[in-house]
């Protein structure tokens, strides 16, 4: 006979009702516990990379005004740095060493060039000759018309002989005291007295004229021969070099009493009484770059203003060099070529939407972003406006209030999802 189980059973008494309770409260937490699990493992599966937050920087999108501005470098250089050059041929005698301050009209250097100085001396020599020639000419012109002048007053007084003879014979000629010949005859020669005092008068008047032309040519020759020697005598003193501005002596390019051809550099002279800066721009900006610009320079923690004087035309290893001519008092303490940074304020944009600068503007072209989303950041199509130093205008795929990811996206690998660790 087979037994049954009854020796098995053992009779259970009911739970109390809390310690009920207590099991359905710690089995509801395991479940959403559970759930919350999913969720997070759901997300992890639908990124494709996991990153920590202590890695990135994150912005927030806003609305402001953009300053669109360039961050370039230079260097201070004199606005006045003029150059020194030899004039002739000729040996040069230095006054001076570099680095020595000098004065406006100092004398810098000799130069010694014999062939000027005889130039000089034939020059002089012509100029003293035709002198001469002018006042022989001023003796000569006023002694042929002393002459001519002659010849008309004795026509004149032969004209008033001749003149009083006929009056004689017209008193008597009534009388039949002379013959009729006689008085035609007088009458004749008074005509002829006429004629030649008009033509000796006549004669003076062009000897005058003649005389007062050749002597204005010789005194034109003078004046000639005068600028001829002044280019000479100038010639030869700039073989003494003088300084044209106070300042120091920059660069010596010649050796003492070294022989140098026309035209050769001698020496640099710089002004610092006068500085600028000197910007290297990079050509991609020229286009919005204009005469009148705003710039600030910083100069070793110290800042200054300045306005853009000049452009340069030519494009060198994808640069341009822009002149800034500082605005009011130069500040003290500046040296030549000295470098220094500056910013160059190219326009202002009131009310657009604005996200801080960041690597990620170079390292997804200006095409893209990643936006959090729920502790995920998410590749987003944007489109960027102006850019400046410290902020990008965004045109479209942003909005204010947007968290992006500005910097550390290079270790996204381009992925649409990035999950972000706390």
């Amino acid at each position: 006979m087979i037994r049954d189980t009854s020796s098995q059973d053992a009779v259970i008494s009911a739970l109390p009702a809390h310690r009920h309770k207590r099991r359905i409260l710690a089995a509801g937490a395991v479940l959403a516990l559970l759930a919350a699990s999913a969720l997070l493992v759901a997300s992890w599966r639908g990124s494709e990379h996991a990153v920590s937050a202590s890695r990135l920087r994150i912005a927030e999108v806003a609305r402001g005004t953009l300053v669109r501005d360039a961050a370039v470098n230079g260097r201070v250089v004199a606005a006045v740095s003029p150059t020194l050059y030899s004039t002739a041929p000729s040996t040069v005698t230095l006054k001076v060493a570099a680095g020595d301050t000098v004065k406006r009209g100092q004398v810098l250097a000799v130069l010694a060039s014999p062939d000027l100085s005889d130039a000089l001396k034939r020059e002089q020599s012509s100029y003293q000759q035709l002198e001469a020639e002018v006042a022989r000419q001023q003796i000569l012109a006023r002694k042929q018309k002393l002459l001519a002048q002659r010849d008309a007053d004795t026509a004149e007084i032969e004209r008033l002989s001749a003149q009083r003879t006929l009056e004689r014979y017209q008193a008597v000629a009534n009388d039949g005291v002379i013959a009729k010949i006689d008085f035609q005859k007088a009458k004749d020669a008074l005509k002829s007295a006429e004629i030649r005092a008009s033509h000796a008068a006549k004669a003076a008047a062009l000897e005058g004229d003649d005389v007062a032309l050749a002597l204005k040519t010789k005194v034109n020759e003078l004046d000639r021969q005068r600028l001829s020697m002044a280019n000479a005598q100038r010639r030869v003193d700039e073989l003494s070099v003088k300084a044209p501005v106070d300042g120091f002596i920059g660069t010596l390019s010649v050796q003492d009493r070294s022989v140098v051809a026309a035209n050769v550099a001698l020496m640099t002279l710089v002004d610092l009484s006068r500085l600028e800066v000197e910007l290297e721009v990079p050509e991609s900006y020229v286009a919005d770059m204009g005469l009148g610009m705003t710039a600030e320079i910083e100069l070793g923690g110290a800042k200054a203003t300045g306005k853009l004087s000049a452009l340069s035309p030519e494009v060198v290893k994808n640069l341009v060099l822009a002149r800034v001519r500082f605005d009011g008092a130069q500040p003290k303490g500046l040296r030549q070529s000295q470098r220094v940074s500056a910013r160059l304020l190219i326009e202002e944009k009131p009310n657009v939407v604005l996200l801080p600068r960041g690597p990620f503007v170079e390292s997804e072209g200006g095409r893209f972003a990643y936006v959090m989303r729920d502790g995920m950041a998410v590749r987003t199509p944007i489109t960027l406006g102006a850019t400046s130093i410290t902020a990008v205008e965004i045109l479209s795929g942003l909005a204010p209030g947007d968290k992006v990811v500005i910097a550390g996206t290079d270790n996204f690998d381009n992925a649409a999802r990035v999950a972000i660790n706390k």
